[in-house]
């Protein structure tokens, strides 16, 4: 299942962000390396690992937070229809597309934090019940 989630997280973010040439969506501004490797697959791999590790209490709202911030952070700003209602489009390729990067960063650091919540929890929980006596 992380497998699939990872894949589709992957291809959707890269082509509804444009960072490869499609016939679907066209990006009006270049991408540098972090928009084309290394934000796609660090999104979809965090996102797959959250997906293959996530409990029934787990940190849904933080790892959305964190992809929702990572895709405004790579996704072209003057294409993005959300960033154009938020913030003028001057003010756009002023000041958010210099420091779009921060942006995806921060997307990343916060779904690799609440992943990393995860991964503690789920620690914890086989510390505090063994898997050998919760089958008995």
């Amino acid at each position: 299942m992380g497998f699939i989630v990872a894949l589709s997280t992957f291809a959707a973010l890269g082509t509804v962000s444009a960072v490869w040439d499609n016939s679907l969506f066209t990006r009006m501004t270049s991408t540098g390396a972090w928009e084309t490797t290394a934000g796609p697959l660090l999104f979809s791999l965090l996102a797959g690992i959250f997906v293959v590790i996530c409990q029934p209490s787990c940190s849904v709202r933080l790892a959305s937070a964190g992809g929702i911030i990572g895709f405004l952070g790579i996704a072209c700003p003057t294409c993005n229809k959300v960033l154009m209602l938020l913030v003028v489009g001057e003010l756009l390729l002023a000041h958010f597309e210099p420091n779009s990067l921060y942006v995806a960063t921060a997307g990343v650091l916060v779904l690799g934090a609440a992943t990393g919540r995860e991964i503690a929890r789920r620690h914890r929980c086989v510390l505090v019940y063994p898997i050998d006596e919760a089958l008995r």
